[in-house]
């Protein structure tokens, strides 16, 4: 039976998912867990003439705080702390009844969205109407909905403070008449719930590190079972007997799944408050993780797809800068995910955000010759100037290009030496692409003696005409053979071609084959290639030497000798 293809991950990103993963949940623990404590002082401030005035100990300068310290102080039992979260006129044990009948009511139905909660003294102003009042949160009863309201209060000496509201507070009693949904914390053994843990009881971390592990388990039978079904039905739809059972629930979406699963167990399980606040926030943090995760996946099998029609296209050179825009996007997409984890939990990142701004600036002042090179080979490959195995004159270097990259490119010489030239430099300079020509230049001077008669020459040209037009590698139209000038010490002939050649060493070997036949043209023509020569005039009083060279008059007799300085003055 063939096994499970399950997809690669590297290692490297899923270690990083897995820390942070770890990290965020044990910030979320921590956060949830060490919630804002009642201080003994406080109590004794809040009862006393001589408090501190426009600071309240309680916290209840928000609606966080008010809800939070509410919460706080029912949970460890403090009936009397609690009380002073209530604006009611009951006093003693009623008003104690009634604090714990809003704890309870809040603990059971309350939804698990304390995080959303205002922080500011003014509250979230959800209706312009009523300034002074703030709903925490909705309460499904038999009755209807039943918003949780805090309100604005003056305490005299501690300011104005948020209360809960006298309109929820007269309905409490009969919704906790109504309150009617299990408890876990009954069905669990004492130890387990009185067992605490920075506040928390220990049963909640042995669901985090077990259960959490043995759910995303299950995920991974779940995935091998939906690859059996789906690999047997593809081969017997197809009666390919080779193929491989699919991974259809990648790590991702066994992360959704295991999300999924805590908000469903979250819906049919009585927790309190903060234990589902809490576990919440782990299928939040969890959610992330895998939305993340899932980007980071999609954008690779994107990066390969484009790869692959690179290389069928030959644009090799383009990989780097694909691999630097892979990696700028997956860096953009951690940092989208810790942005919004921040703002899940309240923190507001702009103060960040601008520090970050500002060292931006400093790190692209700093690094600007850096930045230059790699902007320029960007340029580079984008315009595609440059491909592997191209033969390129770049100033004084010329060579074949070896590799192309964000900072630099590799050059080997023809002595077989690697120059490495900066992007930034390659940008600002002519670039001459030798291997880009679709036909070589044959272009000569032959140079015959001063001897050669026009007839001579008239029989030299045609030839080399006829030999041009009837070579099968020599473009016909550019074939130019011309007498264009009385050299010095030879007659010149302008010999020009294109010859379609496969590359250089081709073109070389055509050429040697037209440079023979040209100069069999010129030795059947009866002529020869001049050399570089000189033509000297001697001139005397002796018969003997009269006779011999040619006369020259006018020659004084205390000077017998004169040179004539070329064949050209002859």
């Amino acid at each position: 039976m063939n096994q499970t293809n399950t997809v690669p991950v590297p290692r490297f990103r899923t270690c990083l998912c897995a820390l942070l993963l770890s990290g965020l949940l044990a910030y979320s623990s921590l956060g949830w867990a060490q919630q804002k404590t009642t201080n003994p002082k406080a109590i004794d401030a809040a009862s006393t003439p001589n408090a501190e005035p426009q600071k309240d100990p309680l916290g209840r300068t928000s609606p966080r705080g008010a809800v939070l310290g509410f919460i706080n102080a029912a949970r460890k039992g403090n009936a009397e702390v609690a009380v002073l979260y209530l604006n009611t006129s009951l006093r003693g044990e009623p008003a104690q009844n009634l604090a714990h009948q809003l704890a309870i009511v809040l603990d059971r139905r309350l939804p698990a969205r304390l995080n959303e909660l205002s922080d500011s003294p003014d509250g979230s102003l959800p209706d312009p109407l009523k300034p002074d009042e703030d709903i925490v949160g909705t309460i499904t009863t038999e009755k209807g909905d039943l918003d949780i309201t805090l309100e604005l209060v003056d305490r005299g000496k501690f300011g104005r403070v948020w209360l809960f509201s006298k309109k929820t507070l007269n309905l409490i009693p009969d919704v906790f008449q109504e309150f009617a949904s299990p408890d876990v914390e009954k069905f669990l053994p004492q130890i387990l719930v009185e067992t605490r843990l920075a506040g928390i009881p220990i049963f909640e971390f042995i669901a985090l590190f077990l259960g959490l592990p043995f759910l995303y388990f299950l995920t991974g039978l779940l995935n091998r079972a939906l690859g059996l079904v789906a690999g047997a039905a593809w081969r017997k739809l197809f009666r390919s007997q080779d193929a491989r059972n699919p991974a259809l629930l990648v790590q991702p979406l066994r992360l959704f799944l295991v999300s999924l699963t805590v908000e469903w167990l979250l819906s049919v399980i009585g927790l309190p408050i903060l234990a589902r606040q809490f576990w919440s926030t782990v299928a939040t943090v969890i959610n992330i993780i895998g939305g993340v995760w899932f980007v980071l996946l999609l954008n690779g099998w994107s990066e390969r797809r484009l790869l692959q029609r690179l290389r069928r296209h030959n644009l090799t050179g383009a990989t780097s800068v694909l691999r630097l825009s892979r990696r700028v996007v997956d860096v953009g997409i951690l940092f989208a995910g810790f942005l919004f984890t921040l703002r899940h939990f309240g923190v507001d990142p702009t103060a960040a955000l601008a520090g970050l701004g500002v060292g931006g600036i400093a790190v692209a002042l700093a690094a600007q010759k850096t930045l230059e090179n790699v902007i320029g080979g960007i340029s580079l490959i984008a315009d595609q100037a440059l491909r592997v195995g191209d033969t390129l004159k770049l100033g004084e270097v010329c060579g074949t290009v070896e590799e192309v990259g964000l900072r630099s490119t590799r050059i080997r010489t023809v002595d077989r030496t690697i120059v490495t030239v900066p992007n930034g430099q390659i940008a600002t300079v002519s670039l001459e692409t030798l291997s880009a020509r679709d036909k070589f230049w044959f272009h000569h001077v032959a140079c015959l003696r001063y001897e050669t008669t026009a007839g001579q020459m008239q029989t030299v040209l045609e030839g080399i005409r006829n030999l041009l037009s009837s070579h099968p590698n020599v473009e016909t139209e550019s074939t130019r053979v011309r007498f264009i000038h009385l050299g010095t010490f030879s007659l010149n002939l302008d010999v020009f071609a294109y010859i379609v050649a496969i590359d250089w060493n081709h073109f070389l070997e055509v050429q040697e084959a037209l440079l023979f036949a040209l100069m069999e043209i010129v030795r059947s023509a009866g002529t020869e290639i001049a050399f570089p020569s000189q033509t000297t005039y001697l001139s005397g009083n002796g018969a003997g030497l009269n006779n011999r060279l040619p006369k020259v008059t006018s020659v004084p007799k205390q000077k017998p000798v004169k040179v004539a300085a070329d064949a050209k003055s002859a």
